[in-house]
């Protein structure tokens, strides 16, 4: 009962703080997921959102999903998604035609703008520590080079996000195969030597 309630409370949160849409609630969930709640670490959490890119659909809602099974399958995955969306859900019903009639106000205008600068930071910081990540486990020279290929994709011909994620996959997917086999063809010889010797 208790995995039922830290899920509903954990995105509830989401929900409720989730100002600015799908990227902005990713921290969020980031937090909730792997720092305070423990459902994974930060490696599964990277791949999961990477993932969860090449799929349809709102990113934070594919997220949600996901941990919400990871945590209590199926009827996890339901109330996560169920408590992420029904806060706004329902706020957005009672609050629009409110917040419509005030659209051109300086003050709803104002604190969009101060709003705006935290959600940069949130996403700057998370995009920090997949950089950091990245050089990790792959190394300084290969992450600078795979970053400026995908700013180049994504900014320079405006590739879609989805796209690109699924070829940097399937091009780890080629290396990663050619490897093992490369790997099993030296290994074969000896293995052949020593059924000769036996």
């Amino acid at each position: 009962m208790k995995a039922y309630v830290d899920l509903c409370v954990g995105f509830a949160r989401t929900g409720v703080t989730g100002y600015g849409g799908g990227p902005s609630i990713i921290p969020l969930i980031q937090y909730e997921a792997v720092k305070k709640y423990k459902w994974m670490n930060e490696d599964e959490f990277g791949e999961t959102l990477a993932l969860a890119n090449t799929l349809p659909g709102p990113i934070a809602t594919k997220m949600a999903a996901y941990i919400g099974y990871k945590v209590k399958g199926s009827a996890g995955a339901a109330v996560a998604i169920l408590v992420h969306i029904l806060p706004s859900s329902i706020a957005m019903m009672v609050l629009l035609g409110f917040l419509y009639s005030f659209r051109h106000s300086p003050v709803v205008k104002g604190m969009v703008t101060g709003v705006s600068p935290v959600i940069g930071v949130m996403l700057a910081v998370l995009a920090f520590q997949f950089l950091a990540k990245s050089k990790k486990t792959m190394g300084n020279k290969w992450m600078v080079v795979l970053a400026i290929v995908s700013f180049l994709l994504l900014q320079g011909i405006s590739l879609h996000p989805g796209i690109v994620i699924g070829l940097f996959l399937a091009g780890a997917f080629i290396l990663s195969t050619y490897k093992i086999k490369k790997a099993q063809g030296w290994k074969r010889p000896v293995m052949r030597e020593r059924e000769r010797q036996l």
